[in-house]
């Protein structure tokens, strides 16, 4: 089997199948602490040791179904943290299981977790703890085998003050009073879906619920739920167009939980109970697209899953491929096309930045040496997609592929994979047409840098809007500029704001008189959209309007969805009237940022190596 490069275990030797977790979380302390039962199978025979990821946490004692057993911590690797072997007591045949239980506690800085003070929520009276553990992050929770070569079920049993709630990436399987605590409380939960250790997740915090859908509850702070409920409205309508497209939905309940602004993604996909960003909450559900992304993850990524980090366009591409798909059904094919075509100049984008010779650019990775949360970007997203959506219209057409994808999830469902099973099962599925596959520059598609080798055909019906008003900007002089009125986004739709200054974005920075009659016009600083304000002060910034930066600054600490936060610090970097307070609004932010994106963008602005 491929070793997995951001793993020390070796999921050869042997298979951790059940995880059964009892912990506290100690909100005062910052802490997670308790027991972790792991339920490990031999895979070779005389297994004598088994060889579990950490990172910062701590290890007091170890037993072998039921008798103390010899542990040790390897040598700390910078971010894979540090490798724990436990020593079974007596040697272990091919096929025999044992019960690998574990005392640990989580380390302050785990950098799975983000904690929060009362005054940092929106309620203020309470504590709040949210986990993020993709890619490797689990192991900052307690000793795992962090690949996503693995899969699991658990059971978990976790005590939190009484007031709280406690939620996870399973089913609800009831709360009790904690017998040794009477401030606290045990919730019980259960995942009997084997998962990969990432999508294991854990939110505590005043959290209450509105019911939206035959299997899915809204949960938020008081504050936002009953916004939250009617933004996420479409998810049963979305759920429904997935199983048609993609089958059934085996993971019983689909809860969506709004966390605190400093989230660090779109949506996080864990199973029963997907994690959203604050920043969808536009008020017209223009931005649900990220709900249809989440929802198709418990297809592609949740039952066939990635089985190293360097293949994460297989979670990824399918899953905006089926996005798009539900959008599709949902809103016609002509708002597929634009939103396909709106991916395709966001990977031009991503690809300015990082640079076309970049190998973080590949669709398939390298990550020797390389930390998953480093090479992260949209290619996986979108070149992924662009490849799904040119075979499409290579291979006969929607119809058709569809076809492809729901008997490569039925394929796949609860393994882990990689690229070359992906492309193995497509010439299989389409063993007629061969000689089409044959003409696909794989090597080029996989394995170059930079733009796709080939770019699909796009609807531009939804997009010309966008092209023409874009254009207008860009050629006008400066007497052209009267001729710019309110009356130009009559037709428009918030979607097509988006793709307008998205196309901007792609040129060279508009002249400064531009961006300030665009203002007067259009008044865009007056739009909430988290999309278009972002696109909107990236703008600004890069035309060098100085009355922006306080706006931007605010922006990227507002809220902490790395999409947003990093570009508009890298800009506010690049900008010499604002650099230097870009770094020390940094400085002041840190310590109350999530710390995945703190890493980040400490590197974006250079403070970190």
């Amino acid at each position: 089997a491929m070793a997995d490069p951001s793993s020390f275990s070796s999921p050869s030797c042997c298979l951790t199948r059940h995880l059964h977790l009892r912990c506290r979380a100690d909100l005062g302390a910052r802490a997670l602490r308790g027991t972790a039962a792991l339920t490990a199978r031999a895979e070779r025979e005389a297994l004598r040791c088994l060889v579990l990821d950490t990172k910062d946490v701590q290890v007091f004692k170890v037993t072998v179904n039921g008798q103390d057993a010899q542990f040790a911590f390897g040598e700390k690797h910078s971010f894979k943290g540090t490798p724990l072997e436990i020593t079974f007591p007596k040697e272990l045949r091919r096929g025999q299981e044992a019960i690998v239980e574990i005392s640990f506690e989580s380390s302050p800085k785990s950098s799975a977790l983000q904690w929060f003070t009362p005054e940092q929520t929106s309620g203020k009276k309470h504590p709040f703890l949210f986990s993020q553990c993709q890619a490797t992050h689990c192991r900052a929770l307690f000793p795992c085998q962090d690949t996503p070569a693995v899969k699991l079920t658990y059971y978990a049993e976790i005590s939190v003050p009484k007031e709280l709630v406690a939620l996870m990436s399973a089913n609800r399987d009831g709360e009790m009073p904690d017998p040794e605590d009477s401030s606290q409380k045990i919730y019980r939960f259960s995942q009997n879906v084997p998962i990969p250790c990432y999508l294991f997740a854990l939110v505590v915090g005043a959290l209450e619920s509105r019911k939206i859908g035959p299997r899915t509850l809204v949960w938020a702070e008081k504050e936002l739920v009953d916004k939250s409920a009617y933004e996420f409205s479409e998810a049963e309508a979305m759920l429904k167009t997935a199983e048609d497209l993609a089958g059934p939905y085996v993971w019983g309940q689909y809860d969506l939980l709004v966390l605190p602004p400093s989230f660090p993604y779109g949506g996080m996909e864990n199973p029963c109970l997907t994690f959203v960003t604050p920043t969808l909450l536009a008020g017209d559900r223009s931005l649900s697209n990220v709900i249809a992304h989440e929802i198709s993850h418990s297809w592609t990524g949740n039952l066939v899953t990635n089985k190293t980090w360097e293949h994460f366009w297989l979670n990824e591409g399918h899953t905006v491929y089926l996005e798009r798909r539900i959008g599709g059904r949902l809103f016609g094919e002509q708002f597929r096309h634009f939103h396909a075509l709106g991916g395709w100049r966001e990977l031009q984008n991503t690809i300015n930045t990082l640079g076309d010779k970049n190998p973080v650019t590949n669709l398939v990775l390298n990550l020797d040496e390389v930390d998953p949360d480093v090479a992260y970007s949209s290619v996986p997203y979108e070149k992924g997609f662009a490849l799904l959506f040119y075979l499409e219209q290579l291979l006969g057409g929607p119809d058709v592929f569809i076809g492809f994808l729901k008997a490569y999830v039925q394929q796949f469902a609860y393994k882990s994979i990689v690229t070359e099973d992906w492309k193995k099962f497509l010439y299989s599925y389409f063993k007629d047409k061969v000689d089409v596959l044959d003409k696909v520059d794989w090597n080029a598609w996989f394995h170059a840098p930079g733009m796709p080798p080939v770019k699909p055909t796009y609807d531009m019906t939804l997009a010309n809007a966008c092209v023409a008003l874009s254009q207008r900007w860009i050629e006008a002089k400066e007497s052209d500029l009267g001729s710019f009125s309110s009356a130009d986004l009559k037709e428009m739709s918030s979607h097509q704001l988006i793709e307008f200054l998205a196309l901007l974005l792609l040129e060279p920075p508009l002249p400064l008189s531009h961006v300030q009659r665009m203002q007067e016009v259009y008044n865009f600083n007056a739009i909430n959209n988290s999309e278009i304000r972002f696109r909107w002060l990236r703008l600004c910034i890069r035309s060098k309007w100085e009355e922006a930066i306080p706006l931007a600054l605010k922006m990227a600490t507002d809220q902490g969805r790395m999409k947003f936060t990093r570009p508009l610090f890298r800009d506010l970097y690049s900008f010499d009237k604002s650099r230097d307070l870009a770094v020390k609004t940094f400085l002041e932010h840190r310590a109350s940022m999530h710390p995945v994106t703190s890493m980040l963008v400490g590197k974006d602005l250079k403070l970190d190596q």
